[in-house]
């Protein structure tokens, strides 16, 4: 029979446990332990310290300093927006002022515009992507812009797409990063050679996207099996366009290195995530090359970014998720930018 103390230290031992899940619950766990399970390096370039490979994300983070003026830390264009998807354009551009930059831009069609204005007054949106001089009105624009992410809320009318056509072949001439999501992938996927060995493109395909993309570059089937193998394969086909396949695990390959992204989201899959993740990236690229790869370990700058684009999308996911479960929503998602941005890199 136990003594008394014994059965003291053990109610007591109890509620120890008890005190500690429910913290662990409330605040998650402590980030090394989520770092240790969240990436892994799958190729010839191993970093063998997964906290190094968080540093190489903050690395490139430009610090807050007062000697800076308006534009030095990110001016961000979105290309896309019309009459049925005003939602998309307005998350990628307010998750890249969110996340850091200074000036978010949106090109979109003339009756879009009015509505992505009344979301939010920190926007500047321009009602030109349906314009006869669509191409002429957004090329003005490139020398002020630091990136642009070409897709969310596009649609795929001939005419806005014939103009995206130019919009990405001016962007290439004055060698402007590009991030390609949604309906800009299906554009790509039409016509490969728009961005065919324009390793300052990144492609953001989901599951289905990028199925429709390997067929279409590599003229085969896609083996499910091999995910890192098929991602890898399809960037060096595109001329080693940096490609990250989202998914239950986000798969980033720059046709040499291949990274997965396994930080902990959340079971709930509402519209939107993916327009968060390519207006971070689109921040994100552009402070990852004007480090240079000396800070980034001698690593493929585009590579650094997306992983660390994938990380936050999925930190706020999982963020948003512990407060509203079912109701989550990509508005929730916003809300979470600032403490989830500080947890991953401020930490």
């Amino acid at each position: 029979m136990a003594s008394p103390a014994g059965v003291g230290a053990a109610v007591a031992g109890a509620a120890v446990v008890t005190l500690l899940s429910a913290a662990l619950a409330f605040y998650g766990p402590p980030l090394d332990a989520v770092l240790k399970r969240a990436f892994s390096l799958h190729k010839a370039h191993s970093i063998k310290d997964m906290e190094n490979t968080f540093q190489l994300v903050k690395n490139i983070i430009p610090p807050l300093t007062t000697k800076k003026h308006k534009g030095q830390d990110g001016r961000i264009g979105i290309v896309g927006g019309s009459q049925e998807y005003t939602g998309a354009p307005y998350f990628a551009a307010i998750s890249a002022l969110k996340v850091g930059a200074d000036l978010s831009h949106v090109f979109c069609t003339r009756e879009a515009a009015p509505v992505i204005k009344s979301y939010s007054p920190e926007l500047i949106v321009h009602p030109v992507l349906d314009s006869p001089d669509a191409v002429h009105e957004v090329e003005k624009w490139l020398p002020r812009l630091h990136a642009l992410v070409v897709g969310p809320g596009l649609g795929r009318e001939e005419a806005l797409l014939e103009n995206v056509k130019g919009i990405l072949e001016a962007s290439k001439a004055r060698a402007i990063p590009v991030v390609i999501d949604a309906d800009g992938l299906w554009l790509i996927a039409q016509q490969p050679t728009l961005i065919q060995g324009y390793q300052k493109a990144v492609l953001t395909p989901n599951h289905v996207e990028f199925i429709r993309l390997s067929e279409a570059v590599l003229r085969d089937p896609v083996d499910s099996s091999d995910r890192r193998g098929a991602v890898l394969r399809l960037s060096q086909a595109l001329g080693n366009v940096t490609v990250v396949q989202k998914g239950e695990q986000d798969v980033i390959s720059d046709g040499e290195q291949v990274l997965e992204c396994n930080l902990q989201g959340s079971n709930r899959r509402c519209g939107g995530q993916g327009d968060l993740l390519s207006g971070f990236l689109g921040v994100l690229v552009q402070w990852a090359l004007h480090a240079g790869p000396e800070k980034t370990n001698g690593f493929s700058p585009l590579l650094v970014a997306a992983f660390g684009a994938c990380s936050l999308t999925r930190q706020c996911n999982h963020q948003a998720f512990q407060k509203y479960g079912r109701s989550t929503t990509t508005s929730d998602m916003i809300a979470e930018i600032r403490p989830a941005f500080s947890r991953l890199f401020e930490t």
